[in-house]
């Protein structure tokens, strides 16, 4: 039951911080407008709202309503692989509550606006301009705890295994 509580404390804590901040960006924001919210930081780092039709960096614009269902299929997916996750997995329950809380956050966009709202605008002047959102930051730091966990995991069973006797 306890890891049920954490997946789904940090799932709603996502998707509201998620749809508050874009709420505030489209109420304050014109469509690829920008605001400094750290002054000395805004060649680098800003708020640019930008609106994304398709998957993320903006792959394949036309296919928003493929990218809902499948968004909605790893949403079950996740949910399905976490009623098998371990007892012991410390941050399973909330990792997988991040990325389907960002999953929640970038389909409720899609639903609401026909687009995933976009403003978190990170640049490495000539080298990368990107603009994302919270649900994608979510998403992408869940999938790593994911990783980490697991090869953390795998590491301690290979120990075990190792210092078994034969």
């Amino acid at each position: 039951m306890r890891k049920w509580i954490i997946l789904g404390s940090a799932l709603i804590v996502m998707v509201v911080l998620d749809q508050a901040s874009k709420s505030w960006v489209v109420a304050n924001l014109e469509l690829y407008e920008s605001a400094a919210p750290i002054p000395p930081l805004a060649p680098l780092f800003q708020f640019t709202r930008s609106s994304n039709t398709g998957a993320a960096f903006g792959i394949l614009p036309m296919a928003g309503d493929v990218f809902l269902f499948v968004a909605l299929l790893i949403i079950a997916g996740l949910l399905w692989y976490f009623r098998d996750t371990r007892p012991e997995a410390r941050l399973a329950p909330f990792a997988i509550g991040l990325v389907i809380g960002g999953a929640i956050g970038n389909v409720l966009d899609r639903l609401q606006y026909g687009h995933v709202v976009d403003f978190i605008h990170y640049q490495i002047p000539d080298v990368i301009s990107n603009v994302s959102n919270l649900a994608d930051h979510a998403i992408v730091l869940g999938a790593l705890l994911i990783v980490a966990e697991n090869l953390w995991r795998d590491a301690r069973e290979r120990r075990r295994a190792a210092d078994s006797p034969a």
